[in-house]
């Protein structure tokens, strides 16, 4: 007699229904673009995070994410950890929290800091380049090397979105081929970050990814 072959299950419901289930909302026709593209996030702050979960709840096949720090009580104003993940290497807890939203998407972690020497190895996968960092001088160090090692790689970057200014001064700007600026472009740390606008020019980050996988060229 053969044996009867049982489909594996998530939370007692058959991986295949899941699976389909989870990108039954999605835009028709972007499930294979989306699981084929490999996106690198450099930053797991408030950006980072809120990136990172917008392209894992759509489906994008793999992330890679890299950051050199841990969780601190004062990041959970903005960024997407849990009060029992402080002290946990921000790219571990992030993997966590986004295995737990999609378990389809590969999730590559790299706990280091992003240096001019090691960008060429760093991204030389991506199909998709994501800055999400906290420190300008961090963001002008990958324009810089990305443009100068990657300058056929879409690069996709965060500028501006400190203090309680209105959320339509956030805007998606597209500078030169192949770089594209989500932000208000003024304003700065300084003022403090909060949750409501960093996510807004996060958004604006997954949105111009996911347009770019997707082939839609509008701004």
């Amino acid at each position: 007699m053969s044996e009867t072959v049982t489909e594996p299950t998530i939370q007692g419901m058959p991986i295949s229904d899941v699976y389909a289930g989870m990108k039954e909302r999605n835009v028709k026709d972007s499930t294979e673009k989306l699981t084929a593209t490999h996106v690198v996030i450099a930053g797991c702050g408030g950006l980072g995070t809120n990136i990172a979960i917008a392209l894992t709840r759509i489906g994008v096949g793999r992330l890679t994410l890299i950051d050199f720090d841990s969780v601190e009580l004062s990041n959970l104003n903005r960024q997407q950890f849990k009060l029992s993940q402080v002290g946990m290497p921000k790219v571990v807890a992030m993997k966590q929290n986004l295995q737990e939203f999609n378990p389809f998407v590969t999730i590559d972690t790299v706990q280091t800091e992003v240096t001019r020497d090691n960008v060429p190895d760093l991204f030389k996968d991506a199909d998709i380049i994501c800055e999400a960092f906290d420190n300008p001088a961090a963001k002008a160090l990958l324009l810089d090397a990305v443009s100068a090692v990657f300058p056929d790689t879409p690069l996709v970057m965060g500028t501006g979105m400190a203090g309680v200014h209105s959320a339509n001064t956030v805007t998606t700007k597209h500078p030169r081929p192949n770089l594209y600026i989500a932000g208000d472009g003024e304003s700065k740390g300084a003022e403090g970050l909060m949750a409501p606008r960093v996510m807004v020019a996060a958004g604006h980050e997954a949105n111009m990814i996911t347009q770019l996988i997707l082939g839609v060229t509008e701004l």
